[in-house]
């Protein structure tokens, strides 16, 4: 494969599974080098086969794991088998390659070439359920491979018998309960999760069950009733097929991504509930906007949020003192006058006479706590409000459902609009009704707003 034409892979196929991932430059090789290899730092070294003279240094802002490793040279296996084709049709190399990543991700997560062929079956059958409907309804499926049991019956029943009937669609809900197969395919049962001990899980907070029960040697398959194909294993959501595509999860990239990469978000427990809430809201598909400040920047942030949606005391006095200031300038008596009425009363006074029922009843709820101590379910239901949630450094809520008075020249939809306003001020994440997560940063030297990382 040349050059030109491997770059143009990697950027299409490997660089979005990899959260945060970007080609930084290429280097010399020779023979002797393998496909995939570690680099200094955080740098991974790829190329297309042996044979090849250069490889592509890939870099990110954490060190790639050894899982992503495996995973990375399992895509450049068979991205080279499709290349050993020959395929003069670009379109047909395109589906083979796409495929190829589905190959790869099996790969990645077989140990023998058994599990591997039951695997790619499965996700081949669940696929074709994911077209169809069940009396006129989206299907909803949940399947287990057990890795260490195996079925010794002498009247074994492969999934290749039964998944494809209707039958089979009634027999779990991919939540609650499931079917269980052994590596090789056969049947093995019926498994409901109703009870599973606590276990530290990275997963959205529906499929915090089965995250809990698929440990290094379960392998959770889930169809979702929106089309979605969800891969779970060591405890946590791996892969996930969306919209045609597949998506690698890598939680604490993100995670760490949400510190900016300055010491004003040492405090890990918020980004993980930052994360965690943002990870929940996509797969509910309710879109969302939230919003993490960096210290220091409330003052700014505030400037763009309707005192009607302040939730705390400390930062409706901030605003009162920022909008009486800018009355001042104003040189307008009667602009001054109006405003200072207007922010005469305390603040739970105002909340009163203004009618701000939507922030009394968001108050009482939340009861002064921060972001990171809510019910992970709560925190889920308030970012999927209509408009943003704006956190704060250390995990205050300044405010939730917050209609934003955005900048002029803003494009894109009032989400991102809003997303992109405030991303000044610290990291924005965008939820869309699709399920994407875009997270926006504003860069230092220019200031001009960067796309921080895109997962789903």
């Amino acid at each position: 494969m040349e050059k030109e034409e491997f770059r143009k892979v990697v950027e299409k196929l490997i660089l979005p599974l990899f959260t945060g991932s970007y080609v930084c430059g290429e280097e010399l090789s020779t023979t002797r080098d393998s496909e995939v290899a570690f680099g200094e730092k955080n740098c991974v070294l790829i190329k297309p086969n042996k044979s090849a003279e250069y490889r592509l240094v890939l870099n990110r802002s954490q060190r790639f794991k050894s899982f992503e490793i495996n995973l990375l040279k399992s895509v450049i296996s068979e991205l080279a088998l499709v290349n050993d084709l020959s395929i003069h049709d670009e379109n047909y190399t395109s589906l083979l390659q796409a495929h190829a990543i589905e190959m790869a991700i099996c790969s990645a997560l077989a140990d023998d070439h058994e599990l591997f062929s039951t695997l790619l079956g499965l996700v081949g059958e669940i696929d074709k359920w994911a077209s169809r409907t069940y009396e006129g309804k989206r299907v909803a499926l949940g399947i287990i491979i057990n890795q260490t049991a195996e079925n010794a019956s002498a009247n074994k029943i492969n999934y290749s018998d039964i998944i494809g009937q209707d039958f089979f669609a009634l027999l779990s809900d991919g939540k609650n309960s499931y079917v269980e197969f052994d590596k090789f395919g056969n049947l093995m049962g019926y498994v409901q999760l109703a009870k599973i001990k606590m276990a530290q899980t990275i997963s959205p907070v529906d499929y915090e069950l089965i995250a809990r029960y698929c440990n290094e040697k379960r392998i959770g398959l889930i169809l979702t009733s929106s089309g979605d194909l969800l891969v779970f294993k060591n405890r946590q959501l791996l892969f996930a097929k969306r919209r045609g595509s597949w998506n690698v999860y890598s939680h604490e990239e993100v995670i760490q991504l949400l510190a900016g990469r300055k010491e004003n978000y040492s405090l890990k427990e918020i980004r993980k509930s930052i994360y965690y809430t943002a990870l929940d809201s996509s797969f509910v598909y309710n879109g969302g906007c939230l919003i993490y400040l960096e210290k220091g920047q409330a003052e700014n942030a505030l400037a763009h949020i309707n005192e009607h949606d302040i939730l705390s005391e400390k930062y409706y006095e901030m605003k009162k003192a920022q909008e009486i200031e800018n009355a001042g300038k104003l040189y307008n008596l009667q602009t001054l006058s109006t405003v200072e009425a207007l922010y005469s009363q305390p603040y739970e006074q105002f909340l009163i006479d203004q009618k701000c029922y939507k922030a009394m009843a968001l108050r009482k709820i939340i009861a002064d706590k921060p972001f990171q101590e809510l019910n992970r379910r709560l925190r889920q239901e308030i970012v999927g409000m209509d408009g943003a949630t704006i956190v704060d450094f250390d995990g205050t809520i300044i405010a939730t459902g917050a209609i934003l008075k955005i900048e002029a020249g803003s494009e894109g939809g009032g989400r991102l609009a809003a997303a992109m306003t405030l991303a000044k001020y610290g990291i924005a994440i965008k939820i869309s009704q699709d399920g994407t997560l875009q997270g926006f940063y504003s860069d230092r030297k220019t200031g001009k707003l960067k796309s921080l990382f895109n997962v789903g």
